[in-house]
């Protein structure tokens, strides 16, 4: 059972966490990891290093929008290819995000954490955003 009066406050948790991840990581790979870094580790993965920017700026607008609700259910549609990349490039090194060079369970956590925020919606405190199946009024019989 779905608590209307409360749900769109658990969309809303579910979108900051997830827009926060996204930020986070990009952050990661700009100033920890550094482009260069994260170039030469997509090389050693197989990937093309021209996919560094693309994908740290997609992670770091997509975090941005996804945390303020402005088409953030779009926005985790189109970045769900990004997850299941890192998903795809984590499966052979084992479950837990621990083991060496990180696990699939985070990456896979991940990609359906912005799966349900695409099926849930925005929630509550959205800038802009597409209307949620919660929201969504009943059709005529």
């Amino acid at each position: 059972m779905i608590d209307n009066r409360l749900a769109p406050y658990g969309a809303l948790g579910l979108r900051v966490a997830l827009g926060l991840m996204f930020i986070a990581h990009a952050y990661l790979k700009l100033v920890i990891f550094t482009p260069a870094g994260f170039t030469g580790f997509l090389g050693q993965v197989g990937l093309p290093g021209f996919l560094a920017w693309p994908i740290m700026l997609a992670e770091l607008i997509g975090g941005i929008a996804i945390l303020i609700g402005f088409h953030g259910r779009l926005v985790s549609a189109a970045l769900l290819p990004v997850l299941l990349g890192a998903l795809a490039i984590h499966a052979p090194n084992g479950w837990v995000f621990n083991a060496p060079n990180g696990g699939w369970e985070y990456p896979a956590f991940l990609a359906l954490t912005a799966f349900a925020h695409v099926l849930i919606g925005d929630g509550a405190l959205a800038v802009a955003g597409t209307r949620s199946a919660l929201s969504a009024k009943p059709a005529l019989a």
